[in-house]
């Protein structure tokens, strides 16, 4: 694994990819992508990364692990390729933009879109093995994207942070909620929005309203 990341991250993430743990995380992932059908493509691994660079950042959605099936993960939490039929939280998410910002329901499932504008679409794993989800957790991943949270949080101030279901909460123990704001609702599975966990949080008018406040563009979701 080649660590190929947007040069705005380089300097503040070095400290971490000279780690010993990182170094055993990069043979363990380079072994399971020569051995085995992983994803996101390996050219992809730190696509959150590029499309948002650090300078640009202003909003954080934590995901768990990218999606398992072919052609799917690209990269960025909940997010799908153009052209892939829409996982269900991902429809859940965008059922949620449509009735909250009464804008229409977008055809693409690729979230391309929001990280250009400044948002970190952040899997706590950044790879899996095809069809075995969570295959590489506990392989280094979540050391790794823990620190990202940190460093976002210690180097700079006002990044709305939205956290999605019980895993993504755990991870308000990283933030400094003095300088930053944090959103916190169910997950958008089905399993959690049919328990009513999740529609109705307007999340991202929230989201757009904070924004604001401290001067900053909106998202346009």
């Amino acid at each position: 694994m080649d660590v190929d990341i947007h040069q705005s991250w380089k300097p503040l993430l070095q400290e971490e990819f000279d780690k010993a743990y990182f170094k055993d995380l990069t043979v363990f992932v380079k072994n399971e992508y020569t051995h085995h059908q992983c994803f996101p493509p390996g050219k992809q691994i730190f696509a959150s990364f590029d499309w948002c660079p650090f300078d640009k950042l202003k909003v954080v959605i934590i995901g768990q692990d990218p999606y398992h099936g072919f052609g799917q993960a690209n990269g960025l939490c909940f997010s799908v390729n153009d052209g892939i039929a829409l996982p269900p939280s991902l429809i859940n998410i965008f059922k949620e933009i449509e009735s909250d910002l009464g804008i229409p329901y977008p055809k693409s499932g690729n979230l391309e879109r929001w990280a250009k504008q400044g948002v970190l679409l952040l899997n706590a794993t950044l790879t899996v093995r095809a069809h075995q989800a969570g295959s590489h957790q506990n392989k280094g991943w979540e050391t790794f994207t823990d620190a990202v949270i940190k460093t976002i949080s210690h180097q700079k101030e006002n990044v709305i942070f939205l956290l999605w279901g019980g895993f993504a909460k755990q991870k308000i123990k990283l933030i400094d909620t003095s300088k930053h704001s944090v959103l916190s609702t169910g997950h958008p599975s089905p399993l959690s929005a049919n328990r009513g966990y999740w529609f109705g949080n307007k999340h991202f008018s929230k989201t757009n309203s904070r924004l604001e406040q401290v001067g900053l563009k909106a998202i346009d979701w």
